[in-house]
């Protein structure tokens, strides 16, 4: 089987683009998201075998936000296995990623770990599981993806916790209900501090590459989880990556992914590739105008849907 030029595909891509609709509006609602660049446009594919293709501002920083999940949900299940679902769900939420109405109908159980609910009840299991939370958080992270030098984000996060007021309510409506077992400003602490994380397009590749690759990252060598719950963790990124986009970004490219609000996305082929894409502008349900743009044109291109 020859060897895709995923490049001339990225070029293609920008070039059709060239000109359409630049539709989207940065995040301002945390106010350090609202300074970047909206017409940054970067990617960035690692196949398993180490093959790497780049294009614009694949090795520009920028705030991976909700795409952190996935660690910390990892991490959880690496400790804790199944236990882990007698405290939130693995259902498409349906609704935004911070609905109060749906938590409160549902008696403060989240319907996903991807959700912000869904995040700081994983976090709250943190808390409780690890010596030093933050700490040994970042330490699981720099060594499951292999790059020592990351790290979060202090002005990041301190933004996050001034302007957080909707995940406040989100972890006092499930601490009413018996579902966040920890002190609250402990547990948003760590929540805030692990969106904070910023990483380059190439960077976010090489972290993500172990869902490729059966739960090892091929870059150390290093088995992150298994290759079970690797599968299990594709699955959910697949059903509830794009909160109440999923459906749709599922049927437009065919991969599991996860998106964040700093205008990263993050996508799977398992036993290919992994890509990161950063475009910073949203659309109306939080997710990279351009990202899924680009997404939607390299699995049409290549015919690299898992389906």
């Amino acid at each position: 089987m020859d060897k895709v030029d995923y490049l001339k595909v990225f070029r293609e891509i920008v070039a059709e683009m060239d000109g359409a609709d630049d539709c989207g509006e940065v995040a301002t609602y945390i106010p350090e998201l609202a300074n970047v660049d909206p017409n940054k446009l970067g990617m960035h594919l690692t196949t398993v075998s180490n093959d790497n293709y780049s294009l614009g501002d694949s090795d520009e920083k920028f705030s991976i936000q909700s795409i952190a999940k996935v660690w910390s949900l990892t991490l959880v299940l690496k400790i804790l296995g199944k236990e882990t679902w007698k405290r939130l769900g693995v259902e498409p939420s349906g609704n935004a990623f911070n609905s109060l109405v749906q938590l409160e109908y549902e008696k403060g159980i989240p319907r996903n770990p991807f959700i912000n609910a869904g995040a700081i009840v994983i976090c709250d299991m943190l808390v409780s599981l690890l010596e030093v939370p933050k700490v040994d958080l970042l330490n699981f992270i720099r060594k499951s993806s292999g790059i020592e030098s990351i790290d979060y984000s202090p002005g990041i996060a301190e933004s996050e916790i001034q302007t957080g007021h909707r995940n406040y309510a989100l972890a006092n409506l499930m601490k009413d209900f018996g579902n966040i077992h920890n002190d609250i400003g402990t547990v948003l602490d760590l929540y805030f501090n692990l969106c904070s994380i910023e990483l380059t397009c190439k960077e976010l590749a090489q972290a993500f590459l172990f869902l490729a690759s059966k739960g090892v990252n091929p870059f150390n060598n290093e088995t992150v989880i298994s290759p079970r719950r690797t599968k299990r963790i594709n699955s959910i990124m697949l059903m509830c990556g794009f909160y109440d986009e999923a459906g749709e970004f599922a049927f437009r490219t065919g991969l599991p992914g996860k998106s964040g609000v700093g205008g990263g996305i993050v996508a799977i082929h398992p036993g290919e590739f992994c890509i990161a894409v950063f475009s910073p502008k949203l659309n109306k349900r939080g997710n990279s105008y351009k990202g899924m743009k680009v997404l939607e044109g390299v699995t049409t291109k290549t015919n690299s849907s898992i389906f």
